[in-house]
């Protein structure tokens, strides 16, 4: 096994630089190509990425994991140091960032027709929405994945919607980021169209395996539920 490392430019020129960083784990003879999307607040080399990936690799199926451009994490791959990314991150420019991932795959002939897509909470959620617009995703799998974007009590809403942003704290590192109203703009139009996961789901074909702890404090499973039952006989609970 050999690993690619590989950087995307989303805005070449601009103030604050969005940059997808990524590494393709590849097997000497791949059966497969698999992509990985992390979550909110999460990134690459975060907790069980990499160990999902090394994995994948040694059963011989090539897996790509990235920075979204917006995650915050910065050149060395570990730390929030490009906090004005993160804070004018939203969910279109994530499934742009998937896109992007897939069309550098097929550049460097990692991805060759079909690939499998992995994505955990809101990554899951981003992988749900590419799944169903793109015929090639031919396996999904979804951990503690969000099955809808508004995510905010309607008083802390109007509170954003006031201020301009919304202060996010981080546990992990002890950092509080703002996020900008962008993301709320987008709940707000796009909620119901092109970012309805529910709707999406709906749209799935692939094989999907949808895992969910049942004591998950961050994203309820009956979320995960109501996904395997709009889903139908596509996923596997």
């Amino acid at each position: 096994m050999r690993l690619e490392p590989f950087e995307v430019w989303r805005n070449p020129g601009e103030k604050v630089p969005l940059i997808i960083r990524g590494e393709a784990r590849l097997p000497d003879n791949p059966a497969g190509c698999v992509v990985i999307c992390h979550g909110f607040k999460g990134f690459a080399r975060f907790a069980f990425f990499p160990i999902l990936a090394e994995k994948l690799a040694e059963a011989g199926i090539t897996a790509i994991t990235f920075d979204f451009s917006g995650s915050g994490i910065g050149e060395d791959r570990e730390n929030f140091t490009n906090p004005l990314a993160f804070t004018h991150n939203t969910f279109t420019r994530e499934l742009d960032d998937i896109e992007a991932v897939v069309a550098e795959a097929r550049v460097h002939g990692w991805i060759g027709g079909g690939y499998g897509l992995m994505g955990h909470s809101r990554g899951g959620g981003m992988a749900i929405l590419h799944a169903a617009s793109d015929s090639d995703v031919k396996a999904l799998v979804t951990w503690a994945a969000i099955s809808h974007v508004n995510r905010w009590p309607p008083e802390l809403v109007a509170d954003w919607r006031q201020r301009g942003y919304i202060d996010i704290p981080n546990a992990r590192t002890g950092q509080t980021i703002p996020v900008s109203n962008e993301l709320l703009r987008e709940i707000e139009e796009l909620g119901e169209t092109r970012l309805n996961i529910t709707a999406a789901a709906e749209r799935v074909r692939a094989p999907w395996l949808i895992i969910h702890g049942d004591a998950d404090e961050t994203v309820p499973v009956s979320e995960a539920k109501h996904l395997a039952e709009i889903s139908g006989n596509t996923s596997q609970l």
